[in-house]
């Protein structure tokens, strides 16, 4: 293994003069810096990350926990994240919490076990009030910064996250300017901070609309495909009078589309459908998605912004990214027969 030692012989200084050109000092001339770098380069010096985070107590890792590699949305998120550690520096381990809670709090306890300098968290929402290992994290102040919204349990801590409010207001709000006035909205869990400010959008522009959200235009869905299928079944078995479904996600919507197309509908020409979120399935679906672009990538870059400020002792400031209306050929107006 290639040493100081042996770089600095070969270079003719001292060992402390390499430590310093490699650790980019400031008391080292610029030509000398240059030509101990580029010689460590060549005889591919690797720095024993191991030894320096014993002597500045950084390990120069950052822990990422999400639900699971597979969801779509995080995809983008984590793809910014590890760009950003890469260019600073930085390696990132990956936890999957499988949206489970004691695996989460698995996840953060074996994370801390290897000394990572900062967490990153997409929460498991649950209606607790309180989590012992989230309250360890704040008493202990490990920089940590929420991918989603803050809850009960997570008051405190920084955060990023989309206008979900805005951006569900502004599909219904589409909606109802194609003539729909009965928007079937299919809901996310009751527990999910996202998924209730996305129904609050839509009870606020059905509100602006002139009336009030109706119960029986309410469905339970969650977050998946299978999910969406289930909710489409029951508003077809209710028969609603529903000219429009929103849906709290694009996996409900594209499952509720299959569920309607697979029963002979055509889409928008029968019943329109719109999602959130604009992950890459929404655009090449049979019938391309109407939904909010989340601003995955901006959102890992504000993640990352916000963890260094962390780092250096600050407490950044919540950031909200605003989402935009993406108009496909999933929405139209309502049907000629029904207006």
């Amino acid at each position: 293994m290639l040493r100081l030692k042996d770089i600095a012989e070969r270079a003719g200084v001292s060992i402390m003069t390499v430590s310093k050109a490699l650790r980019d000092a400031p008391d080292i001339s610029k030509s000398t810096k240059h030509r101990l770098q580029k010689l460590a380069e060549e005889l591919g010096y690797v720095p024993n990350s191991a030894a320096q985070g014993l002597r500045n107590q950084r390990t120069r890792l950052l822990g990422v926990i999400i639900p699971s590699a597979t969801d779509p949305v995080f995809a983008r998120v984590t793809l910014a994240l590890e760009d950003q550690a890469h260019e600073r520096g930085y390696d990132i381990l990956f936890a999957h919490s499988l949206n489970q809670v004691d695996r989460e709090e698995r996840c953060i306890r074996r994370m801390l076990a290897r000394r990572v300098d900062g967490l990153f968290i997409s929460p498991v929402y649950r209606m607790a009030q309180e989590s012992a290992v989230y309250a360890e994290l704040w008493q202990r102040q490990v920089p940590t910064v929420l991918l989603g919204h803050r809850a009960a349990f997570c008051p405190n801590f920084a955060s990023v996250e989309t206008e979900d409010i805005l951006g569900s207001y502004l599909v219904t709000r589409h909606l109802l300017q194609q003539g729909h006035r009965r928007i079937a909205y299919f809901a996310g869990h009751p527990a999910s901070p996202a998924s209730q400010e996305r129904l609050e959008g839509y009870r606020r522009a059905i509100r602006e609309g002139g009336r009030e959200a109706e119960d029986s235009l309410l469905f339970q869905a969650g977050s998946t495909i299978e999910e969406g299928e289930k909710a489409a079944s029951q508003l077809a078995s209710e028969k609603c009078g529903a000219t429009a479904i929103q849906a709290v996600n694009d996996l409900v919507a594209i499952g509720a589309a299959t569920f309607l197309l697979g029963q002979g509908l055509k889409i928008p020409e029968d019943i329109s459908v719109a999602g959130f979120g604009n992950i890459l399935i929404s655009e090449h679906f049979r019938v391309p998605l109407t939904t909010i672009r989340q601003p995955k990538h901006r959102l890992g870059l504000a993640a990352m912004e916000i963890m260094l400020r962390l780092l250096e002792g600050e407490m950044p400031p919540v950031r909200r990214l605003v989402g935009e209306l993406v108009v496909r050929e999933s929405t139209g107006p309502v049907p000629k027969a029904l207006m």
